[in-house]
């Protein structure tokens, strides 16, 4: 896939970190154009800091990386899903996920 279809709205765009195994969704992070050709060469998630504003390698520091096996786009071309197995807890809270706050849920 050519890369600058990705990037053709923004510099930036969302990618969605999923267990290839369970499907469970692990964590939200933003890339560009350099952390995903990263990604493909190392085969380990990259991302862009918006805070930092630099370049990531998830598990660079704790060695909680994640290993990309498959990485999809969305139809708009503007969103991608990376499917990892974790080496690690992917929150660095600690928790397996980031998403573990419930802020509402239906009750029957």
């Amino acid at each position: 896939m050519d890369l600058e279809l990705l990037f053709q709205k923004s510099d930036l765009i969302p990618v969605i970190i999923q267990d290839v195994d369970t499907r469970d969704n692990l964590m939200l992070g933003f890339t560009n154009k350099e952390a995903v050709e990263l990604t493909l060469e190392t085969k380990t998630a990259w991302f862009w800091s918006r805070s930092r504003q630099k370049l990531w390698n998830k598990g660079e520091s704790s060695g909680h990386f994640l290993h990309v096996k498959k990485v999809v786009t969305d139809c708009d071309t503007d969103t991608l899903l990376y499917l990892c197995t974790p080496e690690g807890p992917t929150c660095h809270t600690g928790e397996r996920s980031c998403f573990f706050n419930t802020i509402w849920e239906e009750t029957p």
